[in-house]
């Protein structure tokens, strides 16, 4: 086998083209590849991959954990709008805790000595 002599120049353009057609790559590869010549992914519309593939137990079991941290998420949002899927679904308002009287904020410092000192008796 001889040594080729020269050198050529891969575009960004190449690369995409030639990770389209591939299909032996993992995605850490592809995602390599792509950051070290610069080429953008394919389409910003195309769907995320599966991450249970054809599995459908294990897509049942992450659909699940996704509707429970949804779940959590909503009631940690309270009222702030959260995008789920295509559609946005709007919170109703967490309920506000009730203002400090001004008296207490005033006198923080004191009222944490007295405390103090009645747990020493």
């Amino acid at each position: 086998m001889e040594r080729k002599v020269g050198s050529s120049t891969v575009t960004a353009k190449e690369v995409k083209a030639a990770l389209e057609k591939t299909r032996t790559l993992s995605a850490e590869e592809e995602r390599v590849l792509r950051m070290r010549h610069g080429a953008g992914a394919s389409s910003t519309r195309a769907p995320l991959p599966r991450a249970a593939g054809d599995n459908e137990e294990l897509g049942d079991e992450l659909l699940v954990i996704e509707m429970q941290l949804l779940k959590a998420m909503r009631a940690r949002a309270g009222g702030k709008t959260v995008a789920s899927g295509n559609n946005k679904q709007v919170m109703t308002p967490a309920p506000a805790p009730a203002p400090a009287p001004a008296k207490a904020s005033a006198n923080a410092t004191k009222d944490k000595i007295v405390r103090a000192l009645r747990k020493k008796k």
